[in-house]
């Protein structure tokens, strides 16, 4: 992500298989019917190309020194001297891969930008060195500021092996990165050096989960939890249809002693996901409805913002990432007091794809909010879409699994032994997070609204293991419509695919079928091997617990295959990368906010879509109120002299408004990715 983008952005999201490419170059959510596409233009290089080619498909290729990666498909490929510039369908956007000789990193760095036939314009921000992986050495990262008018975002890696250097550049737009970022990450994820292949454990026995590979296992969380300040981690783990363990390390709530354990009800985020989509296998298998069934057929008023693509949806699009609509998560980030199901659906039919029917892995929380909401409507039809999802839930997912402090009920959530959020200050201190803004996934809910507990996604993921059978051997729901969710239905990258609220991932030779989940201080996973009878669960109250989520599968399968010890390293750098990246975002600001750009702000400004950021000033802060919650900003001067404002609440973190002027109005505007919305003065 990008280093001062909010988690709020990346809300009930968990891509968590595609890598991210650099420290600037992370995808976020899109924008809204009252939002404006982004220019996706820069200056292409100047030298003439020696070879060029438009791949037609994804083709392993080579860069100039014999190392390996996948070049993406729909994408020109272009060979100049030591340099392969990887140009995306929309022109002006590349990934260039550099190999050079050179002195050490900085060297190498500048030969990449001559080979490139640019000049880095930006200031440099960062410099964070990363562990070595996958065969490379000496990692190095370099973030450069770009300024937010410019919707660009560059950032270069550079690391070593077989005696050279290899430099990647990353110069994209936002809107294309966020896009196309299943492809940057099939560039990334299999670029190997010449001669590496990377490690496998396929044909491998899983190491029983014995107390010395559990504690092993537990060392890793606790360590990584303390390491990150997140106050607390819930896990399990499951083989051979048995649980081996279920507990937790740290507490509920900072400044208190109470303990998590594995009945300690967190928000599960976008793990909802695939409960959603268990309900409507369970429907499949009554032949209530089918996966190829139009979802108009079910529910009429169903409709996206384009006609064809609505006409075109299935039941199992719904969930799939798979239909061309990208994030829409501002919208329903910043207006819920008052919406309604029904209101979340209508904002739904005004949504546009932007990429084509199955094309690309684009993340929609809409959509897939859709998909639970018409699934309530076939069984419960006379009730309102929320009540009816709700109780379609309990009914046929909740109970019969025996999840019994599974739920959608917020004040139910919150009570007894419940987790509180927390995030990092805007020093990177551990606090508690502004938690009322999780409140506004729960007119979306059936893309991440539910609180679980340890002990009851364990339930669920013994059921996956069992293949639809329940401990006391009951078959509980079919074996076809439950496998049929993890069918690949758009690639995530060449080793990993995205079925109905699932991934499937192959990247290191075993099927490893799993999701995650990520809302303000809360991050989750769950996953399973199902060829080895292993299954695990995450559950984390703190950001950047994201981190434990995503790495923690990495060590399982290290523990049970006896893999090359990679996983304490990478959370330790990964850890202090997060960190260091805040501190330097940190030095950027002016806090409390310049006084007198702030006395240059309107007082009131609107937008359509998100509705009104009301400022004000007390004690020489400027706070703005967007009426379900309100914060601190602070200012920013930008490389091109532009100025922002940027929230400082813990886990609304960087929200950015850029200052403006109308013709006749003063404007603010806020950016996501592929889309931008302007707030004008009221």
């Amino acid at each position: 992500m990008r280093s001062f983008l909010p988690l709020a952005l990346v809300t009930v999201a968990a891509c968590s298989s595609s890598p991210q490419p650099a420290p600037t170059a992370s995808p976020a959510p899109t924008g809204s019917p009252a939002a404006t596409a982004a220019p996706t233009t820069s200056p292409a290089p100047s030298p003439a190309a020696l070879a060029s080619e438009k791949l037609a498909a994804d083709t392993p290729k080579t860069t100039a020194a014999g190392n390996t990666f996948i070049a993406p498909s729909g994408w020109t490929m272009t060979v100049r001297g030591q340099a392969t510039i990887l140009e995306a369908p929309e022109a002006g956007n590349h990934i260039v891969l550099v190999d050079v000789k050179a002195k050490d990193a900085d060297a190498a760095l500048a030969l990449a930008w001559a080979a490139y036939g640019q000049e880095p314009k930006w200031p440099l921000k960062t410099t964070l060195d990363a562990p070595d992986k996958d065969g490379w050495t000496r990692i190095r990262f370099y973030d450069y500021q770009t300024s937010p008018n410019e919707k660009r975002d560059v950032g270069v890696n550079v690391r070593f092996a077989n005696d050279m250097w290899t430099v990647i550049i990353y110069d994209m737009a936002q809107a294309v990165g966020e896009k196309r970022a299943s492809q940057t990450g099939l560039i990334y994820g299999r670029l190997l050096p010449k001669g590496r292949e990377r490690e496998s454990f396929a044909g491998k026995t899983a190491n029983p989960l014995d107390q010395a590979r559990i504690a092993e296992l537990g060392k890793f969380v606790e360590a990584a939890q303390q390491k990150l300040g997140v106050p607390g981690v819930s896990i399990g783990l499951v083989q051979g249809g048995k649980v081996v363990f279920a507990g937790g390390f740290g507490v509920r709530e900072l400044g208190k002693k109470t303990p998590v354990d594995a009945d300690t009800k967190y928000i599960i985020a976008s793990n909802t996901k695939a409960l959603t989509t268990l309900m409507l296998a369970k429907l499949v298998d009554e032949k209530k409805l089918g996966w190829e069934t139009t979802a108009t057929s079910l529910l009429p008023s169903f409709k996206l913002g384009d006609a064809d693509t609505t006409s075109r949806v299935l039941v199992k699009h719904l969930i799939c990432a798979c239909t061309g609509l990208p994030r829409q998560d501002l919208e329903w980030l910043f207006q819920w007091r008052g919406v309604t199901p029904e209101g979340a659906m209508t904002t739904l039919g005004t949504m546009q794809p932007t990429s084509k029917f199955g094309e690309l892995f684009q993340y929609s929380n809409p959509l897939a909010a859709a998909a639970g909401f018409i699934g309530g409507h076939v069984v419960f039809p006379k009730l309102d879409l929320g009540r009816a999802y709700d109780e379609a839930m309990r009914t046929l997912v909740f109970e019969p699994l025996g999840m019994k402090s599974a739920t959608f009920d917020f004040k139910r959530g919150q009570t007894g032994n419940y987790a509180v959020a927390h995030a990092p200050d805007v020093d990177g201190k551990p606090a508690k997070a502004v938690g009322v803004v999780n409140e506004a996934v729960i007119p979306v809910r059936p893309a991440g609204g539910a609180w679980s507990t340890v002990n009851d996604v364990l339930r669920y993921v013994q059921m996956e293991l069992a293949e639809g059978k329940l401990p006391d051997g009951k078959q509980y729901i079919s074996k076809e419509p439950l496998l049929a969710r993890r069918a690949p239905q758009v690639a995530l990258n060449r080793d990993a695919s995205y079925g109905m609220g699932l991934m499937v991932d192959k990247k290191w030779g075993v099927t490893v079928v799993h999701h995650g989940g990520d809302m303000i201080g809360f991050h989750s996973d769950m996953m399973w091997l199902p060829e080895h009878g292993v299954g695990a669960v995450v559950l984390t109250n703190g950001d950047p617990g994201w981190l434990i989520r995503t790495i923690f599968q990495r060590k399982l399968l290290e523990v049970l295959f006896n893999g090359r010890p990679e996983a304490d390293a990478e959370i330790t750098t990964m850890g202090k990368m997060f960190f260091d990246q805040l501190a330097a975002d940190r030095k950027l600001l002016t806090i409390p906010a310049d006084a007198a750009e702030s006395a240059k702000l309107a007082a009131h400004y609107t937008n359509a879509a998100l509705g009104d950021v009301k400022v004000s000033r007390a004690g020489g802060a400027t706070t703005f109120d967007f009426g379900e919650w309100k914060g601190e900003v602070a200012s920013r001067k930008n490389p091109d002299g532009s100025i922002s404002f940027l929230t400082i609440t813990p886990g609304m973190t960087g929200l950015e408004f850029v200052v403006g002027s109308g013709e006749k109005k003063r404007t603010l505007t806020i950016r996501d990715a592929q889309h931008e919305y302007v707030f004008d003065e009221k």
